[in-house]
């Protein structure tokens, strides 16, 4: 007798989300199984990956992480054009370091300049993302949403202390929010609740739980993560019905493993293939948990998480 592979059936789906608009849009979501499950349902749009460009030059990255990028680290537009032209990068995300009130405090008219100058110089969709103070990232990402309208990005993170004027604004200038929260299932289902009560259209919304990089906690995202899809396609929870975006590589880069020359701790072996292969199954572990977007640095970790995803998804 044939063996049959013995299958679940789920009541709910994940959302199909649009980032960005034209020809370069992508779409993420709208899986009807557990992540990877494709024996069981629909995976219809495989896991994109993002390359994050600095608003910045950054002072504390590793020589592995600047080497790519040596040529255009301090021009951002230039940075973001060499991630799609050079890196086939699907998606890029801003990260608008230098307006956070603990470092260079970049004004909001000055830092929406800018990513519009980004936003007009490529052609994939747009991510921006601010420092996660209230206050600052509410004025800057109110502004950036208004300079780029029509421009459709995602900015984020939004939180519930700022929920309220960020969400207007992506709801006035036609963006995409990414509600951001602590990771737990609770947390998130609530933002999710507070963002449709102000009017943010459920095809503008895509969730950021806020994960950790290999030894840093990562377990603890993943099983968040997992309860996350389990109460959306099995309990059919449509506050919980959305795709997850994760933001992993200033999580691995940050970290003394990635961080620590060959020299300091040679039992680590090579510093640049050590910080590579950290971001690298840090961002695999986030695809198997339920990842639709991941937000990452290295091309060469990029390479093999992609080739990871063809793998398992054909």
């Amino acid at each position: 007798m044939a063996f049959e592979v013995p299958k679940n059936t789920y009541n709910g789906k994940i959302r199909e989300i649009t980032l960005g608009s034209g020809p370069s849009a992508l779409k993420i979501g709208g899986e009807t199984s557990y992540p990877l499950y494709i024996f069981e349902g629909a995976v219809p749009n495989k896991v994109k990956i993002a390359m994050e460009v600095w608003d910045t030059k950054p002072d504390d990255w590793p020589e592995a992480a600047l080497e790519p990028f040596a040529d255009v680290i301090a021009d951002p537009v230039a940075w973001a054009k060499k991630c799609v032209d050079a890196y086939g990068a699907e998606a890029i995300c801003l990260q608008l370091v230098s307006t956070d009130p603990n470092g260079a405090n970049r004004g909001a008219d000055e830092a929406a300049a800018l990513v519009k100058k980004v936003a007009d110089a490529i052609s994939v969709p747009l991510i921006v993302w601010g420092t996660a103070n209230h206050d600052k990232d509410t004025e800057v990402l109110r502004k950036v949403a208004e300079v780029c309208q029509g421009k459709t990005l995602a900015i984020g993170p939004v939180e519930e202390g700022d929920h309220k004027k960020i969400g207007a604004a992506a709801i006035g200038y036609n963006h995409t929010v990414v509600a951001s929260t602590p990771i737990d299932i609770n947390l998130a289902k609530q933002l999710n609740i507070l963002l449709g009560n102000l009017g943010v259209s459920d095809d503008r919304i895509v969730m950021d739980p806020t994960v950790s990089s290999l030894g840093y906690g990562i377990e603890y995202c993943y099983s968040v993560m997992e309860r996350v899809r389990q109460a959306a396609l099995t309990q059919n929870d449509e506050r919980l019905q959305f795709p997850f975006i994760c933001n992993i590589s200033r999580e691995v880069w940050k970290t003394k493993e990635a961080k620590q020359p060959t020299a300091e701790a040679p039992e680590l072996g090579d510093a640049a293939r050590r910080g590579i292969l950290m971001e690298a199954i840090s961002a695999t572990l986030l695809l198997v948990a339920g990842a639709d977007l991941i937000i990452m640095r290295h091309p060469e970790a990029i390479k093999l998480v992609r080739e990871v995803v063809n793998d398992l998804t054909g």
